[in-house]
């Protein structure tokens, strides 16, 4: 097993292997500087903000009960910005990590290029767009061979589009 490990007895029943933390969390006078403006200004994302919180009420020596009481956090969160710190640094700890999932596949050309089309005259022989309509033209252009249906419904729906 990697990392610092102890035993914690729990009564009669025996001892459970429990990870041990790092407890001392020591910011560099430039970082605690930044974090201080960063809270103080407060236009920024509410995770970050308590993330910037959780590192400067460690530096002041706080332990992790304390912390996840003030700022009512979790103890895995406290734990895990602590650790992210100081195996990361200060960027990583303050930003949340890429989450996994399909990227995205259409780029903002290709959607300007569906409202564009949405927005065009119907072909002949109908009196508007249809979403089967749409994709069936849509096919045809290059970057858009596989879009489907539910995919352009997406796209018009976000942009505030109505066919009807």
């Amino acid at each position: 097993m990697k990392g610092n490990f102890h035993v914690r007895f729990l009564g009669e029943k025996g001892g459970v292997i429990l990870p041990t933390y790092p407890t001392q969390i020591k910011l560099e006078d430039n970082e605690a500087n930044f974090l201080h403006n960063f809270v103080r200004k407060g236009h920024k994302n509410a995770r970050e903000l308590t993330r910037a919180s959780i590192l400067l009420l460690s530096n002041q020596q706080k332990g992790v009960t304390e912390i996840t009481e003030t700022l009512d956090v979790s103890r895995n969160t406290t734990l895990n910005i602590r650790k992210r710190y100081l195996e990361e640094g200060l960027p990583s700890a303050l930003s949340d990590k890429p989450r996994s999932g399909q990227s995205v596949k259409y780029t903002e050309k290709h959607v300007a290029e569906v409202i564009a089309l949405a927005c065009s005259s119907s072909p002949d022989g109908s009196k508007r767009w249809s979403l089967s309509l749409l994709t069936e033209e849509l096919r045809k252009k290059e970057g858009f061979k596989t879009i489907g249906k539910e995919s352009v419904r997406l796209i018009l729906k976000k942009a505030k589009l109505n066919l009807g």
